[in-house]
């Protein structure tokens, strides 16, 4: 009968492995955070307290990005210092593929509204 493999166990428990874990304040601080930045921008959507819709936009759109970065911070307990920099990495590379989908979405949706056909706009359904 063949020994095990030396490494074979390290893959199934924390053996030499020590992953960040939150205290519950920090997990009740980034609840609460959480609830804030999505109060704020279903208020501002809600109530029209502000008459520019491009103000507005930016507004929701800025407490979107900091609610991600809530998350990232209190939830997945990203930082600097944890594993070796790999957590680091993969948000590198969580952001480029994000910019990639925003910017390709965009770019599509403007494609289809400046090439479509003239009238399908601007007709009732059932005309």
């Amino acid at each position: 009968m063949s020994e095990p493999h030396p490494t074979a166990d390290a893959h199934h428990g924390d053996q030499g492995v020590s992953f960040p874990h939150g205290t519950r304040r920090d997990y009740v601080t980034g609840f609460v955070l959480s609830v804030i930045l999505t109060a704020i921008p279903f208020f501002l959507v809600i109530s029209g307290v502000i008459a520019s819709g491009r103000l507005t936009a930016f507004l929701v759109l800025a407490c979107a990005v900091i609610q991600i970065v809530v998350h990232m911070v209190f939830f997945l307990h990203m930082n600097l210092r944890t594993e070796a920099g790999w957590t680091m990495i993969s948000l590198v590379f969580t952001i480029i593929v994000l910019v990639i989908a925003v910017i390709g979405t965009l770019w599509v949706m403007y494609n289809m509204d400046a090439n479509m056909m003239p009238g399908m706009a601007t007709s009732p359904p059932g005309s």
